[in-house]
């Protein structure tokens, strides 16, 4: 990764929340303090307002500031390079060390810090959501604000901190996005489940990641539901939750009303239901909920409002010893297992095999406890040695038993435990992998042999790569198929843009542009793409068919290639003589290999590249455009290059002159930024088409028609400061789009980054 935040691009969407009192938690093993008003020993800068605190509707273009200088490592540091040398069995053998050394600042539950270590591995990788790649463990971002802070993490500052010296000596050798997911499988070997493997590869942040978390202005408040549900970008149901309530909707106690969100959630989460149940039943095996106390009496605030001598830490805890069996963290107490400390099957078996009764912890929070005779001593104390306690259950747990779908396959969880485990193990693996992306990223010698459709595999390569000559023959034949250039512009910009550095999904390799669900978005004109892969497959045929052995191409290669071809003629025809860099090795996925209802979420509904702005939209053309640039991991620069190369081109959706400023569509040209810049041309709405503009000139008459992700180049302050430099530096602005189209083109291919 060339920058420190390149994966990271983000797009922040209302106010930053505030914190404010509350005493919910979230599900599953998870916990959650109450979030106290922010005190004023964190301050703020006084008088420094954001731009967009004056001017609502200005364009933010901070999510394509991607060089921020904040990595200490410098941004070459190669990570990759640096896990490779790490003794991951030493490493595994320090972290198991320290799992059972209990420190007197926070005495282990049951003497093993196994399961508060699962719990942080958990949420750290438990915030991804499918639909728009954000979140999961990638990153560490568990150690920054809001993350760090929210109530669902309550204490979880502890874990990190428990872990400081193993991260201390094994230095930039592990990033902390690996150290706390490897931490949480080495708390599960440990206690004697078997895990299903292990990859590294997450670099680190080194700074916030500003994510649409929710509407809510408070923590745990619940403002994103409609007529339809949660809102359709977000998973977890409250503002500072991982996934729900475990008390139930609300904090009423209904588990069949808690089993709708929990199947809402963890969709969204990439989970179906039987890697729900796994999950929950699995996370539940081990530890203890914490509610000696309310919490409203007992506990501070968290990290992020702490003053300066907490050094990072929140959550104070003011009654009792302030830990150990005093420890308040959700207001839920109790274990759910006799052995919690080790795995076990006691889940299943309390679970479906018990009567429960609805009851309140000591911190004033609705939970269960079983109704029936001898289960009131099956759970020893966390601390103090001969007492014992019932087991206990959230709402949450209890959906497990009554919803219908999730009942059955509690049932045959619990009469055949090898089932059970199989499916825990690969249910973890894929809830602390599933943001690290293509298994091109996987680091270490624990990564599973066996591939899963959720990683968008695709086959490996096979033979050379295609020789210097015999790209340039692929090149005359795609240019000579009697394709129009536009089309084959398009084509590779429908392959390649579907990218998204979030979770480094989508992108070219696999040629999935072809297969459902792909090849049927409205944005890829279904119809005009159809034929021109149908051209280009007849290339590949004949190419294919004359040569033997190795050397032969993927259409993965051959659309990209065709793209890149295009593009060098229209430079030719402009006067100027451009070489794309193109990098072989693509290969094509089949229909099977491709998981249809998750490819789904990858379908933009705006793409300003290609001025297409489709009736789902949420944003504006100009805030969805930034949005998309910042998941593509474009600079204001490149996205500013992109947009007046393509209109030039003729790569618009649909064939529509919107913001094609030239008078020599299909050359390689900057005239998109000198007609833009004009200052002979005037712009005003045009009657009757929302959303289109028209710019005439001096005589009154329409020169051009314009939509907002066009004319945002010219309105835009900083925009316009780039497009300047493009319309009196022609030569500039084709070397500058020719990096920026290969580095879409290449933007999956992770193979060419280690």
């Amino acid at each position: 990764m060339s920058t420190p935040n390149s994966r990271r691009a983000s797009w922040l969407s209302g106010a930053l929340v505030a914190a404010a009192a509350g005493t919910a938690a979230a599900e599953p093993a998870a916990e959650a303090a109450p979030s106290s008003p922010a005190s004023s020993a964190g301050g703020r800068m006084h008088g420094v307002r954001p731009n967009q605190a004056w001017w609502p509707k200005l364009i933010d273009l901070k999510p394509l500031r991607h060089t921020t200088g904040a990595n200490p490592y410098g941004d070459d540091f190669d990570y990759a390079a640096a896990f490779a040398k790490l003794d991951l069995k030493a490493l595994k053998a320090d972290i198991a060390a320290v799992l059972t050394k209990s420190q007197a600042w926070w005495p282990a539950d049951y003497g093993n810090y196994g399961p508060l270590f699962i719990r942080m591995a958990w949420h750290s990788a438990g915030t991804y959501r499918v639909t728009d790649g954000r979140g999961g463990a990638g990153g560490g971002q568990q150690r920054f604000e809001p993350l760090n802070s929210w109530p669902d993490n309550a204490n979880l500052d502890k874990a990190r901190r428990l872990l400081w010296p193993i991260k201390q000596k094994y230095g930039r050798a592990i990033s902390w996005g690996d150290l706390m997911v490897l931490t949480g499988n080495v708390a599960l070997e440990s206690m004697g489940f078997q895990t299903f493997g292990f990859a590294g590869g997450r670099v680190d942040d080194w700074e916030a990641e500003l994510v649409d978390w929710g509407p809510e202005e408070k923590m745990l408040a619940d403002n994103r539901r409609g007529a339809d549900g949660i809102q359709a970008h977000l998973a977890a149901v409250q503002m500072g939750l991982i996934y729900v309530n475990p008390e139930g909707p609300g904090g009423k106690p209904d588990a069949l009303a808690a089993a709708h969100d929990i199947r809402s959630t963890f969709a969204r989460m990439a989970m179906n239901d039987e890697e729900t149940v796994a999950l929950i039943a699995g996370g539940h095996t081990f530890g203890k909920a914490h509610g000696a106390h309310e919490p409203s009496k007992c506990v501070d605030v968290e990290p992020a409002a702490a003053g300066v001598e907490h050094q990072g830490m929140g959550w104070h805890n003011r009654c009792g010893k302030g830990n150990a069996e005093d420890t308040v963290t959700s207001g839920l107490e109790g274990a759910w297992t006799s052995t919690p400390a080790k795995w076990s099957h006691d889940y299943f078996t309390h679970l479906l095999g018990f009567q429960w009764a609805q009851t309140k912890s000591p911190g004033g929070a609705t939970q269960w406890k079983p109704t029936d005779a001898g289960t009131d001593k099956l759970v020893p104390d966390a601390h103090l040695a001969g007492k014992q306690h019932p087991p206990m259950m959230f709402t949450t747990d209890l959906s497990l038993k009554q919803d219908p779908a999730y009942a059955p396959i509690a049932k045959r969880f619990l009469e055949d435990p090898k089932a059970f485990e199989a499916a825990f193990a690969k249910a973890w693996f894929k809830l602390t992998h599933r943001d690290l992306g293509p298994r091109a990223r996987y680091l270490g010698p624990e990564v599973p042999k066996e591939v899963f459709s959720w990683q968008d595999p695709v086959p490996a390569p096979e033979g050379k790569p295609l020789s210097p000559a015999q790209i340039t023959t692929l090149k005359k034949a795609v240019l000579a198929a009697g394709i129009s250039r536009e089309a084959l512009i398009a084509a590779a910009w429908s392959s390649a843009a579907t990218y998204r550095n979030t979770d480094m999904r989508g992108g070219a390799n696999g040629a999935r542009v072809r297969l459902a669900p792909q090849k049927d978005w409205a944005v890829n004109a279904p119809a005009e793409l159809s034929k021109t892969l149908a051209a280009l497959e007849k290339v590949q045929q004949d190419f294919n068919g004359k040569v033997k052995g190795a050397g032969k191409v993927s259409l993965a290669d051959l659309i990209v290639l065709a793209g890149d071809a295009a593009i060098e003629q229209a430079a030719t025809d402009a006067g100027r003589k451009l070489a794309l860099s193109f990098a072989p090795g693509r290969t094509d996925a089949s229909q099977a290999q491709t998981d249809v209802l998750s490819f789904g979420y990858l379908e933009p509904t705006s793409d300003g590249f290609r001025n297409y702005h489709g009736p789902e939209a949420t944003r504006g053309p100009a805030e969805a455009l930034v949005a998309q640039a910042a998941r593509l991991g474009l600079s204001v620069p490149e996205m500013t290059a992109l947009v007046g190369g393509l209109r030039v081109l003729g790569a618009n959706h649909g064939g529509s002159k919107h913001g094609v400023f030239t008078q020599q569509p299909g050359k390689l040209s900057n005239d998109f930024f000198v007609n833009l810049l004009d200052l002979n041309t005037t712009w005003k709405p045009a009657e009757g088409q929302p959303g289109v503009f028209e710019g005439r000139g001096a005589d009154g008459k329409v020169r051009w028609t314009a939509t907002e992700a066009d004319l945002v180049f010219g309105s835009n302050a900083e925009l316009r400061a780039v497009a300047e430099v493009y319309a009196f530096e022609p030569d500039r602005f084709a070397a500058d789009f020719a990096r920026a189209w290969t580095k879409v083109m290449q933007a999956d291919r992770f193979d060419l980054r280690h």
